[in-house]
């Protein structure tokens, strides 16, 4: 008979584990979301003002375009973070009200359902029994959104903090290709722009790769080859419409 407790803390442990390492992957998911956020701001301004300098050499316009790029892909990717993730908090409690009300009205039926995803983890039937009464008595409505939903009804996701790191991780990364273009002189100013995004493509591709358990050479090339063709589809698009006009 004490078996069963001391199975029970092993398994009160593992669900701690499993916190821990759901709140990790939280984490990374979240800084992994803020390098690819930098680099659409790299790719997009980038592509955005070298396309203007391929028109004109005035460096007010390339300004204006790029600062216009910045401020309207920023909105867009926080407005579009925001609304996405608006949508996942509102069905969260949604199937949280759902479980609640199940757990008020057939409190034995969701007790037996607890015991048997328990039992679907590997415990045995009395075990798992014993492990979902525990529970239940403790705070039903946290182990069935834990075990059952894999929510927290404690921390729902923000979509406010996730439109704010999609606005700051997009402007961070647009300043780059913005800075490089603006400040050089006019011989240079393509060339120091592609060198940044280059350099900066390269950073985000290896930190996305590592982020993500994988090999960054092929990432690293992969994001920069992206980076490239974009400048350059976008340069020679500047180009032919400023001899257009011109």
């Amino acid at each position: 008979m004490r078996r069963v407790p001391c199975l029970t803390v092993a398994v009160t442990e593992q669900a701690h584990d499993g916190e821990h390492h759901e709140d990790i992957g939280g984490r990374l998911n979240w800084l992994r979301a803020g390098v690819l956020g930098a680099n659409d701001g790299i790719v997009s301004v980038a592509g955005l003002v070298v396309g203007v300098a391929g028109a004109t050499t005035e460096r007010t316009s390339i300004l204006v375009a790029g600062v216009a790029g910045l401020v309207a892909g920023a909105l867009s990717m926080a407005g579009g973070e925001y609304v996405s993730v608006s949508t996942q908090r509102d069905t969260e409690r949604a199937l949280l009200r759902l479980e609640k009300q199940e757990l008020k009205t057939m409190p034995e039926a969701e007790e037996r359902e607890l015991a048997g995803i328990y039992e679907q983890r590997g415990l045995s039937p009395a075990l798992a029994a014993e492990v979902a009464r525990e529970l239940t008595e403790k705070d039903a409505l946290q182990a069935h959104a834990d075990a059952e939903l894999r929510i927290d009804p404690d921390n729902l996701t923000s979509p406010w903090q996730a439109a704010w790191a999609s606005f700051g991780s997009f402007s961070i990364g647009a300043l780059l290709p913005l800075l490089a273009i603006a400040l050089p002189p006019v011989s240079l100013r393509v060339w120091a722009c592609a060198a940044a995004v280059v350099a900066g493509l390269a950073l985000t591709g290896f930190v996305s790769a590592r982020l993500g358990n994988a090999g960054p050479a092929r990432a690293v090339l992969r994001n920069v080859g992206v980076g490239a063709i974009t400048m350059l589809v976008t340069y020679y698009v500047g180009a032919l419409f400023g001899v257009t006009t011109g």
